[in-house]
């Protein structure tokens, strides 16, 4: 039994890498049932430690076969909504595309995720999240001053890519079941980047924003809102930004120097900052986490992978669980009346074609032809 708010919500997924299996991630996570289509005879998939693919179910199916193509379709007229994140045109040469589907479901919502969008001169072009993020400024804001660094995929595969899918597609299902009208659903990373950059526009619209690197109030360039080595080499994260906070942060550090009381004078933060990093690095990072921890002074220990699951604050929250040996992430956001849960393991690759599709009402004699014509992993 499925279990959490998206219960009964059905969603076809054809396997992708990156942002597609982490949207599906999501949706399975919150109780969608998520059956992804994976290529026949793909031999990966299944391993505990392929944690973006936990929770759904797994039907290989070979696209090049039309009896392949026509069970997708009539998954298709049975779903909510279908993810994918091939390259514009993919899916209509497959014979998927949302012409076809939404003929055949006219409710469906079909969200497309790619980097550049459907559209635009470049919608055809290859790349990865440090290039979409590159078109939108977001990366140009982020790094040392010598050059822009790439945050992780954080930014364009999984902020600007699965979340905007994720909510695009629920919004679109939303309509549909108001209206009857499904429709397509074009999240774009560029997009999706541009828009989590909404505030920072903002602040350079209204002059609070200079393009220099490492110059601004949120991107390491006020001393008080940066990361600092401690005796022990380990770092910490100091937020101190409004007036009680860096008050309390001058406190808890023992600094009475005058030139502190400077704070929004930004030709004094490379001095002060420097002053300040004399001060974090006289104690270990454990030694301030005691002074300063779940205090108002915004502070937090800055943790490794494998330290980050043992905190206590992480511990008591379970915002970590392990499965089958592997530590990861636990269901988010959380739901006090319908909680989601990790549905299940990342499947094999085919290991639930009979079973999902006999689920999803398809007829034994049906499975059987497909299987003749087919020949799908099991």
């Amino acid at each position: 039994m499925r279990q959490g708010p998206l219960s009964g919500l059905k969603i076809v997924e054809f396997a992708g890498i990156g942002p597609g299996p982490f949207c599906g991630m999501l949706l399975s996570d919150l109780g969608a049932d998520v059956v992804r289509i994976d290529r026949k005879g793909a031999s990966r998939g299944g391993a505990p430690a392929d944690v973006t693919s936990r929770g759904r179910r797994s039907v290989a199916l070979d696209l090049k076969n039309p009896a392949a193509v026509e069970t997708c379709l009539k998954l298709i007229e049975r779903a909510d909504g279908i993810i994918e994140g091939f390259r514009p045109g993919v899916m209509e040469r497959l014979g998927l595309g949302p012409d076809v589907a939404l003929r055949r479901n006219p409710k469906l919502v079909y969200g497309r995720m790619t980097g550049w969008g459907q559209t635009g001169p470049w919608a055809n072009a290859a790349g990865h999240d440090m290039n979409y993020i590159a078109l939108t400024g977001a990366l140009h804001a982020i790094g040392t001053d010598d050059k822009p660094t790439p945050p992780l995929n954080l930014v364009g595969d999984f902020g600007g890519g699965a979340l905007y899918l994720a909510f695009g597609l629920l919004a679109g299902i939303i309509h549909a079941r108001e209206t009857g009208k499904g429709q397509v659903v074009d999240c774009a990373m560029t997009d999706g980047a541009a828009s989590l950059m909404a505030m920072f526009y903002g602040f350079k619209a209204s002059g609070m924003w200079q393009e220099k690197r490492r110059s601004n109030l949120l991107d390491g360039g006020a001393y008080f809102y940066d990361t600092y080595r401690c005796a022990d080499g380990r770092w910490v994260a100091i937020g101190s930004i409004e007036p009680q906070f860096y008050a309390l942060l001058l406190e808890k550090t023992g600094i009475q120097d005058p030139d502190f009381k400077r704070q929004m004078d930004r030709g004094a933060w490379d001095g002060l900052r420097g002053k300040l990093a004399e001060v974090i690095a006289s104690k270990t990072r454990d030694e301030w986490e005691a002074i300063m921890g779940g205090t108002d002074v915004c502070f937090a220990p800055v943790l490794d992978l494998d330290e980050a699951p043992k905190h206590p604050h992480n511990v008591a929250r379970q915002t970590f669980v392990e499965v089958s040996g592997v530590t990861q992430p636990a269901p988010a956001p959380r739901f006090s009346a319908t909680p989601g849960k990790i549905q299940g393991p990342p499947p094999a690759i085919g290991a639930h074609t009979r079973e999902a599709l006999l689920d999803w009402g398809f007829t034994g004699p049906e499975i059987e032809a497909l299987d003749r014509e087919a020949a799908p992993a099991t």
